[in-house]
């Protein structure tokens, strides 16, 4: 089939041409978006999943959808080197100058800017990664004392009342949450529950690994009460076989029982794996259906691609300490598995690999599904370990 007409395009955040089986989560989404826009409380809520799973996809759609609202967004995505200030102050500075633009000004935007530049001023003494040039004279006495959890609290409710002010409805979306500091995250989570308790109109979407519930617990207590966190995992094999076969007509072309079939056990209904079968098996057709021959003849490829790019990347972040500590898990099966049969396999003891472990979920290559439990936030990944483990 002609490449160029090809509708599979696996990437990091790529949207796909067929979104299956999240209508669920798209009609929460519009609810809540509806809700805050109309004035009313709605809960903030975070997307949680393994890699691969199709979050960033999401939240884009969500964002998109909130702009055709009439929502002022911003999208960040977290990551390991940047602390939370440091991913806050531009953003909100643009929500704010848009805020002031119209034909008549706003005074609560303008105020909003004057706590932001306080904020920025009092929080860089702390966040040594805080830059941004603010040429408005700061508000004194607010969000300015230096103490994270207060001062984001204040700014949040700034922010909120200026969008009030305008009759208009502000999206958070933040993307790779568990990268945030639990003292960051507690910060995070306070600002929300000010906002939610004043019904300020802004409403935060986020995404990330498993463990991020854990983490937002273990900030705030109540953080399960003030978020949803709605879980999204593989397809199942009738979502999947949407995902592949209705772009392949979309095309004009075909795809066989069998090789639908095949492709949903060589992904096990992962969106990312099933967009690259999909564009592999594409690409191998000669004919105009894809055949179980050319899902069988494009896995080679697809495994080769996969292992010098959607696992490699992640794999080369690591320490070699770290690197046997997931050769070790992978050699005991896909999981989960108990730290101590990892140890065991490793030959030390569990305090002895605890900090390689702690320092893997850190870095997002691991979580823990229940106490003592280890498992991949990569699907798939114990495969590819052991595919490596003698070029090591």
């Amino acid at each position: 089939m002609d490449p160029i007409f090809n509708p599979f395009v696996p990437g990091a955040g790529t949207t796909p041409a067929k979104l299956a089986g999240r209508d669920d989560l798209l009609d929460k989404t519009r609810i809540t978006l509806a809700r805050v826009k109309a004035g009313r409380n709605a809960k903030s809520f975070i997307i949680v999943g393994l890699r691969g799973v199709g979050k960033t996809v999401l939240l884009n759609q969500i964002y998109e959808k909130a702009e055709e609202r009439g929502y002022l967004g911003t999208q960040i995505e977290a990551h390991e080197d940047k602390s939370l200030p440091a991913l806050l102050i531009p953003k909100i500075r643009q929500l704010l100058i848009r805020l002031d633009r119209g034909v008549k000004t706003s005074s609560l935007a303008k105020r909003g800017l004057g706590v932001l530049a306080a904020f920025t001023n009092a929080i860089k003494i702390t966040y040594g990664d805080v830059e941004i040039g603010l040429s408005i004279d700061p508000e004194l006495g607010s969000a300015d004392s230096g103490d994270l959890e207060v001062d984001l609290a204040d700014l949040f409710e700034a922010v909120g009342r200026a969008a009030q002010e305008r009759e208009t409805a502000l999206l958070l979306s933040i993307d790779e949450l568990q990268y945030i500091k639990e003292a960051e995250m507690s910060a995070l989570i306070m600002a929300m529950h000010r906002v939610a308790q004043r019904g300020l109109p802004l409403i935060l979407i986020g995404g990330g690994l498993p463990q991020l519930v854990g983490q937002a617990g273990r900030s705030k207590s109540y953080a399960e009460r003030l978020f949803d966190y709605p879980e999204i995992g593989a397809l199942n094999n009738k979502d999947a076989a949407l995902a592949i076969r209705e772009p392949i007509k979309e095309e004009g072309a075909d795809i066989t029982k069998k090789a639908l079939e095949d492709i949903y056990s060589l992904t096990k209904g992962y969106p990312y794996f099933l967009q690259t079968w999909g564009h592999y098996a594409w690409n191998e057709a000669e004919g105009e259906s894809i055949t179980a021959d050319d899902v069988r003849n494009a896995t080679p490829k697809v495994i080769k691609n996969l292992d010098e790019s959607f696992f490699r990347v992640r794999f080369d972040r690591l320490t070699p300490t770290e690197k046997q500590y997931l050769f070790a898990m992978a050699s005991l099966g896909p999981g989960p598995h108990r730290s101590g049969d990892i140890a065991r396999v490793l030959k030390k003891g569990v305090q002895n690999v605890a900090p390689f472990r702690s320092a893997l979920i850190k870095k997002g290559m691991i979580y823990s599904p229940a106490h003592g439990d280890n498992a991949f936030t990569v699907p798939m990944f114990d495969q590819y370990l052991n595919r490596i483990s003698q070029e090591q």
